[in-house]
């Protein structure tokens, strides 16, 4: 994120005497003067600086807090769990890889997901807190530690996690970019700072509102090189008074690398807490109850 800089005050000063006539009497001693160029001015405040960043950080705040009440306000805030089942694809340098999945997630806020694929469901991922699980027949096996660390940061920058709980904590920043094209929409441009120097970039729908593109970058810890990822939300509808993107689709360093299409969305149906244990045997076929 761009930072302001402070304001570099130059003070130059020169000061001369003229010595070209002598003095008519014995001069007396005179304590000597200090140059003012060995002077250190005060500090100068530009208060129009510090107005304009002010009136920035509102007008982004303004924005983000727009977006919240076209998804859906106090409603959307308060999803405790949301259901959705489609398709998904992935890519690899921009290029299908397999024909697709059929596939069911299952989300309870702030930290609990649950996607089964095939049409048996006989397959899935759990993550439960900072934990993650390959569930298959026969049994829970904990997944590669590399694939947690990556669902565990786009967990951390997702749109959910970001208007939820980032808006609220102490310390972030908030920047208006201005103007800009986000999957083919004409945009405004957010980024939001927080304390741990995270940053993330939201691209809002001029007309609607609602987000429309969100970015962010980290740091590769064996390479040191930056890697940028982006999703586009797209199809919006409404479901149970809020609006839900129907259509997902990420990108990883430019190259697409993963496509979503929803068929249907639920909310706050009450989910059985049995999918979210690893050790439970939770049949998807015999739901054993909601609580």
């Amino acid at each position: 994120m761009k930072r302001f800089l402070p304001i570099l005050v130059l003070v130059c000063a020169a000061w001369s005497q003229a010595a070209n006539q002598p003095p008519a009497t014995p001069v007396p001693a005179q304590s000597p003067k200090v140059s003012s160029a060995n002077v250190t001015p005060p500090p100068i405040v530009n208060s129009h600086t510090d107005d304009a960043a002010d009136e920035n950080a509102r007008k982004a705040k303004t924005i983000v807090q727009q977006a919240i009440q076209a998804l859906g306000g106090d409603l959307w805030l308060n999803i405790r769990d949301r259901e959705q089942q489609g398709r998904g694809y992935s890519f690899h340098h921009g290029r299908p890889s397999g024909g697709g999945a059929i596939f069911w997630s299952f989300s309870e806020f702030p930290d609990k997901e649950r996607v089964e694929i095939t049409k048996e469901r006989d397959i899935a991922e759990l993550y439960v807190g900072d934990k993650g699980y390959e569930i298959t027949y026969k049994g829970a096996h904990p997944i590669k530690s590399e694939d947690l660390t990556d669902y565990l940061r786009r967990r951390r920058f997702s749109l959910d996690t970001v208007l939820r709980t980032w808006v609220n904590e102490p310390g972030v920043l908030f920047l208006f970019e201005g103007n800009a094209i986000a999957a083919q929409h004409a945009a405004l441009r957010v980024s939001l700072t927080n304390t741990k120097d995270e940053s993330v970039t939201l691209y809002f729908d001029v007309d609607t509102h609602l987000p429309v593109k969100k970015t962010f970058e980290w740091r590769d810890p064996t390479d040191r090189q930056k890697n940028l990822e982006e999703e586009v939300y797209e199809n919006y509808r409404a479901v149970s008074g809020t609006m839900q993107p129907y259509n997902v689709t990420r990108f990883f360093n430019g190259d697409m690398s993963a496509e979503r299409f929803l068929n249907s969305v639920t909310i706050n149906q009450g989910l059985d807490q049995a999918m979210f244990d690893p050790n439970s045997g939770y049949n998807p076929n015999k739901p054993q109850g909601k609580h």
